[in-house]
């Protein structure tokens, strides 16, 4: 189902977002890892900062690029990216959009929630890899990115009834939805720009949603490579690490945090 492609679309490779000292290797020449393994001393620990070190880094960012180009995206996903780009609001990278629509696929999300809209990205990716009966809830605050993304969900050819596009506050509308009657719930950008009170208050709402077995997606849960680095103590990157803390350590959810995109922290609800 990840791999449909919309009828008279073409297939175009986008070009991602590359993490901070991420290179791309020409073929026939040997990358820096390789040239830096070969000068450096065989065995013992790698020291900080060191230049086998600083190989190995641009290797594993090297091998981030690839596997966000893994999955081409199509016309209609290229288009809702630059419409995301003209607006100014956030569209999923395709490494985390991919991912997304096998855990959509995987759970058999009859029911999803999305929270931020934008101009569709994510939303379409959900879709794909929903069911064809399967219904998303789509909440954003921003009138002028749903109808952007309703664009595009008319572009791919997405019925009228598989989406329910509600335009509010997601903290004002969450709590009106049914406990439990949900298999995925992915919380994007907007769930995590608010205070640290919203942020919790997000995952809580997203968890009391879920189905048993269901999946929670937390979208940017790397900030921007912030969150990784103790250093980093600003309000939005210890918010966003705080989430992590939270939702690891919550029994109800069985986590892992993936390195995809700007990073994707999904939870199973026990």
């Amino acid at each position: 189902m990840l791999a449909a492609i919309l009828p008279g679309s073409r297939q175009r490779r986008v070009t991602s977002a590359t993490p901070r000292g991420a290179r791309k290797f020409r073929s026939g020449r040997a990358s820096l890892a390789t040239a830096a393994a070969r000068a450096a001393p065989a065995g013992g620990t790698l020291a900080a900062g060191s230049p086998r070190e600083a190989a190995i880094s641009a290797d594993k960012a090297s091998s981030w690029v690839y596997a966000q180009d893994f999955v081409v995206e199509d016309d209609v996903l290229l288009r809702a990216r630059e419409r995301a780009a003209q607006l100014g609001t956030d569209a999923v990278l395709p490494g985390t959009g991919a991912t997304l629509a096998v855990l959509a696929a995987a759970v058999d999300a009859r029911t999803a929630v999305e929270v931020g809209t934008g101009t569709g990205v994510a939303s379409l990716y959900l879709l794909r890899g929903m069911p064809e009966a399967g219904v998303l809830t789509t909440i954003d605050p921003e009138v002028e990115h749903q109808r952007a993304a309703k664009d595009a969900f008319a572009e791919a050819g997405v019925r009228a009834t598989r989406t329910r596009a509600i335009s509010g506050r997601a903290l004002d509308v969450l709590p009106r939805l049914t406990d439990a009657a949900y298999d995925l719930v992915l919380l994007g950008r907007p769930a995590l720009e608010g205070s640290h009170a919203d942020a919790v208050a997000h995952v809580e709402q997203a968890v009391r949603l879920l189905r048993t077995g269901g999946v929670l997606a937390v979208d940017h849960a790397l900030w921007h490579d912030r969150v990784s680095d103790p250093a980093r103590r600003d309000e939005a990157t210890t918010t966003v690490r705080e989430i992590g803390r939270l939702v690891r350590d919550d029994e109800r959810l069985l986590p892992a945090l993936l390195p995809v995109g700007d990073g994707l922290l999904v939870a199973v609800r026990r």
